[in-house]
């Protein structure tokens, strides 16, 4: 069974195979409300369930090696840095999206779970910079490695080919929040 289609070419076509839950909602829209074009809930309703049933496998694969998802985004930033695996709060701000008061806290909770140290800056003292421990550099690379494992299992319901359409389309949709 596909969706109605809606006027004014807001087409989606359904596939034959199984249905979901967002068909569902979408159907109950075209019958409750057939004058709407409901083609993006095809697309970002199910954007925004993946990204809650994404969430839960990431917490779990992190929880798996003592890791609370925030605490992940900072030390994967760290991590990808490279050696020394040190950046100024500054740089963590920019790369985990948080205010700065929300930083610090961050920083001092990992601080004293013995994940990250403060250090001065060798060339000019009166920067900080947050630089992993050997602690915080053993648990994210664990965590990353639980992670991809969970998340290549995930995706391999989709051939390669699939895959790398779908990574081409949502970077296409994705840039312009990020320009």
């Amino acid at each position: 069974m596909h969706a109605a289609e809606p006027t004014g070419g807001d087409t989606v076509r359904g596939s034959d195979g199984p249905r979901d839950e967002v068909d569902r909602i979408v159907d109950a829209w075209q019958r409750e409300r057939p004058d709407l074009q409901p083609m993006p809930l095809h697309v970002f309703s199910r954007v925004s369930r993946l990204a809650r049933h994404l969430d839960l496998t990431r917490r779990s694969a992190f929880a798996e090696h003592g890791v609370e998802a925030w605490e992940f985004d900072v030390l994967s930033a760290l991590r990808r840095a490279g050696a020394p695996y040190e950046l100024t709060p500054g740089r963590l701000i920019a790369e985990t999206l948080v205010s700065s008061g929300t930083m610090t806290n961050r920083i001092d909770r990992m601080v004293a779970h013995g994940l990250v140290v403060r250090a001065a800056d060798a060339s000019d003292r009166r920067v900080v910079k947050v630089r992993l421990t050997p602690e915080g550099k053993r648990r994210v690379d664990a965590a990353m490695s639980q992670l991809l494992e969970s998340e290549r299992s995930l995706l391999s319901v989709l051939p390669e080919p699939d895959r790398r359409h779908l990574s081409d389309s949502l970077r296409s949709l994705l840039i312009p929040f990020e320009s």
